[in-house]
């Protein structure tokens, strides 16, 4: 055979990001030694394995690894599920240890926890866009209700949704109770519209009348911009939440548990939990997310 006609075959890991009891969680794709991938190849096994995200793990000199995330159809800044099936991944297998390591991104390096099992990702301090701040960028809060199919009997009272950003952007849309949650019947290609027009990765959906007296809140996350119609577990929103929880609504803990994947179809039960860091005055500087991860199986993946 050629060397023309030679495939290139990567192993992918599929790995379960913040598995509530050891089940469920977020699936995605961890590719090791990428260095040699570039973001073609990158794209094309993201889309042939086809979950929500791939990380794709590589040496730096500037941290402890390189992470380099897409989704099927793109690549996305941050992905916290896959970030935490990485390394819960190599903490497992003795390639990280106790402590304090690193990933560098397209958009910079951001701290890594390894606590026993569990990894923990750092975010930056959170930026916050009120309705009336969309209003120049052809958007407005009854968009927002109509491409979830709520109206404002809906919504928890007396707190509007806002856009917040810990690295990167999520609405963040708080309803009144669960069954409203799991009532919801997304319109993808609105949500997808709205997403453009404000830079989101999505819509991240709670309600503070959680299943469990444990968690501050259960979710649901709608990314369809980046071909995730809805998503078990999610860091990078569940960051931006914390901070709306301790900020907007006045819950003012620094430790918060996050429940996502009860309503999905079939449900796949997820736990993430953030941890708030602040300063003198009570304002937070940045914050962590993380939990469990569990390795599931392997893949193997011709590149064209």
């Amino acid at each position: 055979m050629s060397i023309i006609d030679e495939k290139t075959k990567v192993t992918a890991h599929i790995v379960n990001g913040f598995v509530k009891n050891g089940t469920g969680g977020n699936p995605a794709g961890v590719v090791f030694d990428a260095d040699h991938l570039t973001d073609e190849d990158m794209l094309q096994i993201a889309a042939k394995i086809g979950l929500s995200e791939t990380a794709f793990v590589s040496s730096s000199d500037k941290a402890g690894f390189r992470l380099d995330f897409f989704t099927p159809n793109r690549r996305i800044a941050h992905c916290g599920h896959a970030t935490i099936a990485a390394f819960a991944h190599m903490a497992e297998t003795g390639a990280v240890a106790e402590g304090e390591t690193s990933k560098m991104t397209v958009d910079g390096p951001r701290k890594i926890i390894i606590k026993g099992e569990q990894a923990f990702m750092e975010q930056i301090a959170p930026s916050y866009e009120t309705p009336a701040q969309w209003s120049g960028k052809g958007v407005s809060l009854p968009d927002v209700l109509r491409s979830l199919g709520l109206g404002e009997a809906d919504m928890m009272e007396g707190v509007d949704p806002q856009l917040v950003n810990t690295g990167n952007s999520f609405v963040v849309v708080p309803v009144k109770n669960e069954d409203v949650l799991a009532g919801i019947t997304p319109d993808l290609d609105a949500i997808s519209a709205i997403s453009d027009k404000l830079d989101l990765i999505g819509y991240y959906v709670f309600a503070t009348s959680p299943r469990s007296s444990s968690s501050h809140a259960t979710t649901r996350m709608f990314a369809p911009r980046y071909a995730i119609p809805e998503e078990a577990a999610t860091g990078m929103a569940a960051g931006p939440l914390g901070c709306f929880l301790y900020d907007v609504m006045g819950i003012k803990e620094t430790h918060m548990t996050i429940d996502q994947g009860d309503f999905m179809t079939p449900a796949s039960p997820s736990t993430i939990m953030v941890d708030l860091t602040l300063d003198t005055t009570g304002a937070i500087t940045s914050l962590t997310a993380g939990g469990y991860g569990r390795s599931m199986r392997q893949m193997e993946i011709e590149l064209e």
